[in-house]
């Protein structure tokens, strides 16, 4: 009897052995099947500490230009003179703290190199400044979602002058040809010769301009559709798509291979277009988010194909994923908070040469961010939470 116990107990052992050895194979082969992603911690110590006591507004926009230098662009009025500003008061309350310039310029080590910004001779300062976006010649390009800002200013990396597109205070709508109803952001083609114009928060429409005259060629609404300013409303989950953009149309970004990328922010969709306003296809991203909708802001991932686009939820404060081609959502990151690597309200977000993703927070979040590209990755989990660097969970 003690034989057979024995024998039994072997056999059972070898069974979970074999059992065992089955499911790790079975693991190894869901591994191997599993998406791949790219990866990213966030670096808690980008960007070094501003001088003179300065702080970030709402921090509205983000670039990047040709050496990797990133540009953001807050706003100096969205804070609150009694617990914040002490330092900026007449009387002067306390040692801190002081608004920092519009425009701050970092190096890639999260040194500030560069600051300008504001009212100056010869151009309009948007009301209420949004977006900034740098072109081919690192030209920089700079909206304003203010009542009064029907305009778009152009200067040059160092801050100078260069155009003025629109008139500020114009009485404007989606079929204007030669001012705009406040712009959220610019961005360019891939033949550097056009800028595409989130056009906006008062008009509903995608606008396409002459990058070194800023005439308008052409323009569009959702589905390609002619735009029309009508009030559809609030977004009500589950309702047919509107056939036009709800305000804000938040981005609209071209990628290499000459296809157009609109944010429809409250809309919850990212819309696909021909260059020429013919529609392609159109992605829903937390279709039942409300108030202020999910789909921000876009970037690219840098390789030639631009095989990701990261996207940017300020609602649902996460980061996005997406493989480019298919429109598949293959996981995301971040969460709401305050500590690095969660959001408040993220809205904009950039892509450098190396892979690395920055973004930017509005309304009480104030700040910029950076997330270091880990290289790709099996996708695991949908919501991967707050990007902590590894070595140090």
């Amino acid at each position: 009897m003690k034989d057979k116990n024995l024998y039994m107990a072997g056999s059972v052992a070898i069974l979970l052995v074999m059992f065992g050895c089955a499911e790790k194979v079975l693991d190894n082969a869901a591994d191997a099947q599993a998406k791949q992603a790219p990866m990213f911690e966030v670096d808690p110590f980008w960007p070094k500490p501003l001088p003179n006591h300065w702080i970030l507004g709402a921090t509205i926009g983000i670039g990047v230009d040709s050496r990797d230098h990133i540009y953001i662009i807050h706003r100096r009025d969205t804070f609150n003179e009694r617990t914040e500003i002490g330092a900026a008061t007449d009387p002067i309350k306390a040692d801190c703290c002081i608004p920092a310039p519009n425009v701050l310029e970092f190096d890639p080590e999260g040194n500030l190199v560069n600051h300008w910004g504001g009212p100056g001779e010869g151009y309009d300062w948007p009301a209420s400044n949004h977006g900034i976006s740098i072109d081919h010649k690192d030209n920089i390009w700079i909206g304003g979602n203010g009542r009064s800002d029907s305009h778009i200013l152009k200067f040059t990396r160092n801050g100078e002058f260069l155009a003025q597109y629109g008139t500020p205070g114009a009485e404007t709508d989606s079929h204007s040809k030669e001012n705009f109803g406040s712009v959220a952001e610019v961005a360019f083609g891939p033949n550097a010769k056009e800028a595409f114009v989130a056009d906006g928060y008062r008009n509903k429409r995608v606008a396409v301009l002459d990058s070194d005259t800023g005439e308008l060629k052409r323009y569009w609404g959702a589905y390609g559709n002619e735009p029309d300013d009508s009030n559809l409303g609030r977004f009500v989950p589950g309702e047919e798509p509107a056939q036009q953009f709800r305000t804000p149309v938040h981005c609209a970004q071209p990628s290499a291979d000459g296809l157009v990328y609109v944010c429809d922010r409250v809309n919850n969709r990212l819309q696909v277009f021909e260059p020429d306003g013919t529609y392609v296809d159109e992605l829903f991203v937390k279709p039942n988010s409300l108030g202020d909708g999910s789909v921000w802001d876009i970037s690219f991932s840098p390789d030639p194909e631009q095989t990701f686009i990261y996207l940017a939820d300020g609602t649902n404060r996460k980061i996005f994923i997406i493989e480019r081609k298919t429109l598949e959502i293959l996981t995301n990151f971040g969460d709401g908070g305050r500590n690095p690597g969660q959001f408040f309200a993220v809205h904009g977000l950039v892509t450098d040469s190396r892979g690395n993703i920055y973004t930017t927070e509005t309304y009480e979040g104030k700040r910029v961010q950076k997330f270091t590209y880990k290289g790709m990755g099996p996708v695991t989990v949908m919501d991967q939470g707050t990007p902590w660097p590894a070595d140090k969970l």
